[in-house]
């Protein structure tokens, strides 16, 4: 072996050693931005009182049909599946009504919007408290889902994930409007 020789081989070396570094370098950025898993959000948004009927006899009871747009956000660089699962309309921790989600697919960093639409009865709940915000005209009520979801990443990686949501919002019986949406 000439002394020529023994260069170009450590030169070799060289190459291949800084080209594995480089190629780790790139891998450990992907790993740690593009291939993180993160949670979908979701939001309660755009609430409208379509129905609305005031019972007010020996038991003060509101019956109402409400129209709201749920927002499922996925900001992962893959789709994700979601599973069946029910939003809950509550006062004070009671369900007042109730709006099963079916399951679904959101495509990876888009946005779902589903129009839904719950009941509500607070003939569901009692006690003085539900009785004396309806009759002072503000009843505060709360909404809560939880999405089960299975992240695919590149058709290889496939891991579990779950979001939720809780909102608190006054509703205005007067107006009929939703106030102080809060999630």
């Amino acid at each position: 072996m000439s002394k020529g020789e023994g260069r170009s081989c450590k030169k070799c070396l060289a190459y291949v050693a800084v080209f594995i570094v480089f190629q780790a370098a790139i891998i450990l950025v992907l790993a740690l931005t593009v291939m993180k898993v993160k949670s979908p959000k979701l939001r309660f948004n755009a609430t409208v009182v379509e129905t609305f009927t005031f019972n007010n006899g020996t038991a003060t009871s509101i019956e109402m049909k409400l129209l709201a747009q749920l927002i499922i956000k996925n900001t992962n660089f893959g789709h994700f599946k979601y599973d069946e699962t029910t939003l809950v309309i509550l006062h004070k921790g009671v369900p007042l009504g109730e709006h099963v989600i079916p399951k679904g697919r959101t495509k990876a960093k888009k946005t779902q919007k589903l129009e839904i639409s719950v009941d509500v009865s607070t003939a569901r709940g009692s006690g003085p408290e539900l009785r004396n915000e309806i009759n002072s005209g503000i009843l505060k009520l709360s909404s809560q889902a939880k999405l089960n979801v299975k992240v695919h990443l590149m058709k290889i990686i496939k891991k579990k994930k779950s979001g939720e949501m809780k909102c608190d919002w006054d509703l205005n019986l007067g107006t009929r409007e939703i106030q102080n949406l809060k999630c």
